[in-house]
């Protein structure tokens, strides 16, 4: 008697492949986008400064969406997956609140309050949640390493 198997591949392996895939896709052109978003908008925002300008911290985003984005695609390892969901979760978090709070300048940090919307804000909101919903998948829905049952 043969191991190996005898029948078709489960779909329900290669349903979860591809789904993953997807998500691994969409987590890294949802944090490509923001990259992109940020590195366009960073020089509006380098008179808004304190130690460090709002268009540096732009810019800074840029540069960790970017890798995300190629870890997520490239490397596919849980540290890359968690770095990106990390950025993805980071940066929506932070435009969200200094689009809805005043906290002020913090330390190095300058006043980054802009309680408006624009379209530029409002498309890296939606990529951003984007990215932070692929990455959370690709970390939840990650598969399991089966163990060979004892007899």
């Amino acid at each position: 008697m043969s191991s190996l198997p005898t029948g078709p591949p489960t779909r329900r392996g290669d349903a979860g492949r591809f789904v993953r895939g997807a998500a691994r896709v969409l987590a890294a052109a949802g944090l490509a986008v923001d990259a992109y978003l940020h590195a366009h908008l960073a020089d509006r925002y380098d008179a808004i400064t304190s130690t460090i300008s709002q268009g540096t911290l732009f810019r800074l985003e840029a540069a960790l969406a970017a890798l995300a984005a190629l870890l997520v695609l490239v490397w596919r390892r849980p540290l890359g997956d968690l770095f990106a969901a990390a950025v993805a979760v980071g940066g929506l978090a932070l435009l969200l609140v200094y689009r809805y709070l005043d906290v002020g300048e913090l330390g190095p940090i300058p006043d980054m309050y802009e309680p408006v919307w624009y379209g530029e804000k409002e498309a890296t909101v939606v990529v951003q949640a984007v990215a932070v919903l692929a990455t959370l998948y690709i970390l939840l829905a990650r598969p399991r390493r089966s163990t060979p049952y004892a007899h």
